[in-house]
């Protein structure tokens, strides 16, 4: 995935030309207006050798702790890390935590801060106890509920003036009070009188909140939630992403669908209204701020002028590379630059067969169906690619020895790993990875494709591809 975003179509067909790596370098030259709910982000570390003598739980063994800026303020976190300026609207509380997150937030380079202080509120504040890389435990301290309406107001009147200086205002809501009642409809107002667009991040609630929004980045939850409408599968959810724009008089709606990417659905011609975007996703190793990574790169392409579908591609990339990494991270310019590197898909996506046994492994504990597919035709056929991939969670591509088109398969998005038989025929390695459903291509007799009668040994399913119409 690089140069001009290749495999990424609209609906109608025609490819997105922005050059992406360009686009990447103009996200610095964004200045973002956030206001929303701000929080502090504890991680206590440590080691677990015993469990305690006074209750069967672990003894964590504390080695070291971090606290950093989370909620609106990772958002924040974001926007920095990629360059851009920002000002910062939010409420603390009069306590310990709210006086380290103000440090935090204002040592950060590119920020202009402004934190009020709600007397009697505790800053929100969650701690998350881990060892050995996996989180053991977490600890919330709280208050969910509207800011007082003083507080409020003042709020209002300094974000209304901190937007003159932005091209962007995202509305980061996390329901901890901050954007409660009609803040966030006088905040919207007043970023359209100042002529600027407004991006939203919501968390649950009466979405007519948001009206008029230019964008608005809830998750398949949310938007089923907001709308009353299943939201399964891609047609369902540009459905309901279509439903939610027109009711509350949004520009556009982007679904934000985790590690299989977004769904961008806007106010355009017939046939590129609608675009499913893929994730960049090399392995699921944490989700946790991956939303916030998205929706800060999303605002940054917005506010430096990029088209929509650029700025929901490059969201795509930024929440594929926070997926892939422990914790609540940020992403970083030259990490966008390394997945658009040329060849590199195919470097991450090609395996050997004992590194693709353990893929598949751990993606079976994770509940994840597999499908497999052999042959190289496919690397010609998207249709049939996207087919399979519709059939399973995760697609694996076995390719003859010697065979070159590796790079071609790692380029689609519907293709999760590629691996060679080392063998005349895929069926050693069918048995080694065991897949949920193997697929027929279409192309080839049924009698002449390796493999079928394996999958009745551990209750795997056969499904024979449908041949793709040619591309018009």
């Amino acid at each position: 995935m690089h140069g001009s975003a290749p495999g990424q179509t609209s609906a109608a067909g025609g490819p997105i030309t922005t050059d992406l790596a360009d686009a990447v370098r103009q996200l610095k030259r964004g200045a973002i207006l956030v206001v929303g709910d701000a929080m502090l982000d504890r991680y206590v570390y440590g080691r677990v050798d015993r469990v305690s003598p006074e209750a069967p739980v672990p003894v964590l063994a504390v080695e070291r702790e971090v606290a950093l800026p989370g909620g609106a303020g990772n958002v924040v976190r974001n926007l920095t890390a990629i360059g851009a300026a920002v000002a910062f609207v939010s409420v603390v509380g009069d306590d310990q935590a709210g006086s380290d997150l103000t440090g935090l937030i204002g040592g950060q380079p590119g920020v202009e801060p402004w934190l009020l202080v709600q007397g009697g509120r505790a800053t929100t504040t969650k701690t998350r106890f881990v060892a050995t890389g996996q989180q053991i435990m977490r600890v919330d301290h709280e208050v969910v509920a509207p800011i007082h309406q003083r507080l409020a107001d003042r709020l209002v009147r300094i974000a209304a003036d901190a937007v003159a200086a932005t091209k962007v205002m995202v509305l980061s809501d996390y329901g901890k009070g901050v954007l409660d009642g009609d803040t966030a409809a006088r905040l919207i107002a007043a970023a359209q009188s100042a002529g600027r667009k407004v991006v939203v991040d919501p968390k649950g609630g009466d979405p007519a909140r948001y009206a008029g929004a230019d964008l608005i980045l809830p998750d398949c939850a949310e938007l089923a939630a907001a709308t009353g409408l299943p939201t399964r599968t891609d047609a369902e959810i540009a459905l309901a992403a279509a439903a939610l724009r027109t009711t509350h008089g949004y520009g556009a709606v982007m679904v934000v669908r985790g590690e299989q990417g977004v769904t961008l659905v806007e106010d355009a011609p017939a046939g590129e209204a609608v675009q499913h975007i893929a994730a960049d996703v090399a392995e699921v190793v944490d989700a946790a701020g991956a939303g916030d990574a998205l929706l800060a790169v999303v605002a940054t392409s917005l506010a430096a002028g990029l088209a929509l579908p650029v700025a929901a591609r490059l969201g795509a990339l930024a929440a594929g590379i926070a997926i892939g990494k422990s914790g609540i991270a940020v992403v970083r310019e030259d990490e966008l630059l390394e997945v658009l590197t040329p060849g590199r898909m195919a470097m991450r996506k090609l395996a050997s067969r004992s590194h693709a046994a353990e893929r598949v492994e751990r993606w079976r504990r994770a509940g994840l169906r597999v499908g497999f597919l052999a042959g190289s035709r496919a690397a010609g056929d998207a249709g049939l690619l996207a087919q399979a991939r519709s059939w399973c969670d995760r697609l694996v591509v076995g390719l003859a020895d010697g065979d070159a088109l590796a790079g071609t398969l790692a380029e689609a998005p519907s293709v999760d790993l590629i691996v060679h038989f080392g063998a005349p025929t895929p069926v050693e390695l069918i048995r080694l990875l065991r897949p949920d459903v193997l697929v027929q291509d279409p192309h080839r007799a049924p009698e002449t494709v390796a493999g079928g009668e394996l999958l009745q040994e551990w209750g795997g399913t056969v499904r024979r591809a449908t041949p793709q119409p040619e591309p018009a």
